[in-house]
């Protein structure tokens, strides 16, 4: 069964691309028809587009692997943020991080730098500044906090990313072999996109309804992830012989019932 579904997404206005004349001509597979010099994008074919890149995406969070939301365009920044929340996974919307992807150990030593700020702050280290000089570092954290601290947990590179908006979004495609997924509005080049979206990237609803969809998939491999992990450790506790609670406490209640009980006299 579909995730979604062509009334849900035309409700949204998934179906809207761009002007003709600014069209990419790579999008064509996915164009159904041009309506008053506006390209309409075949929503049979993103219904079908976005099973497969949710289907992918609950695997990586199954596997426990993050994958990083990107969207800075205005329209996309707070469903951005409350989605990618919603699952725990990091995400950047506003400036998107020179060398984020390229030079990762620099952006972690920002992220470092952060909470080295908030520890000196705590333990009242900065409280024998100046008042300038104090409000200065606050100034700098509030700075690095807006930039990175969507990202202030991500240790690692990220196993795949969700794009926004891929023409605005060039420098974070990467080309470190990272998995793309993406909404692509039909002015994009999907070519260098894994899993390609055709979807209106410009409105709200379109955006928000597409999100939702691939964070309940990713909402879905945690919860699997969860429950194989508990699988597991029931598992070794059986091998290392380990006896439920449940079970001793039954084990426990056998033993200490009355003796007459086993022993009752026939009927005469």
């Amino acid at each position: 069964m579909a995730r979604t579904d062509f009334d849900s997404l035309l409700a949204a206005g998934a179906h809207f691309g761009h002007l003709k004349r600014k069209w990419n001509p790579a999008m064509a597979p996915y164009i159904f028809m041009e309506r008053n010099g506006i390209h309409i994008i075949d929503l049979h074919k993103t219904v079908a587009k976005i099973d497969q890149a949710a289907d992918a995406l609950k695997q990586i969070a199954k596997s426990g692997k993050r994958i990083l939301f990107v969207g800075t365009k205005k329209q996309a920044q707070e469903i951005i943020a409350e989605k990618a929340q919603s699952v725990g996974m990091p995400y950047v919307t506003e400036r998107w991080p020179g060398g984020m992807l390229t030079n990762f150990p620099t952006i972690r030593k920002a992220v470092k730098k952060m909470a080295n700020i908030d520890k000196l702050l705590n333990d009242g280290t900065y409280d024998k500044l100046s008042k300038r000089e104090n409000l200065q570092i606050r100034r700098k954290r509030a700075k690095l906090e807006k930039n990175l601290g969507s990202i202030a947990d991500l240790t690692r590179l990220p196993s795949a990313l969700f794009v926004v908006d891929v023409m605005k979004e060039h420098i974070a495609v990467s080309r470190l072999g990272i998995p793309v997924f993406a909404i692509v509005d039909t002015n994009s080049d999907p070519r260098d996109i894994d899993f390609v979206i055709p979807a209106n990237d410009d409105a709200a609803k379109s955006i928000d309804l597409i999100l939702g969809v691939v964070c309940n998939a990713i909402n879905e491999g945690l919860e699997e992830r969860k429950v194989e992990k508990a699988d597991q450790e029931a598992n070794a506790e059986k091998k290392e012989g380990k006896v439920p609670a449940v079970e001793a406490e039954e084990e426990v209640a056998e033993e200490a019932a009355p003796a007459e009980e086993a022993e009752a006299p026939a009927a005469e």
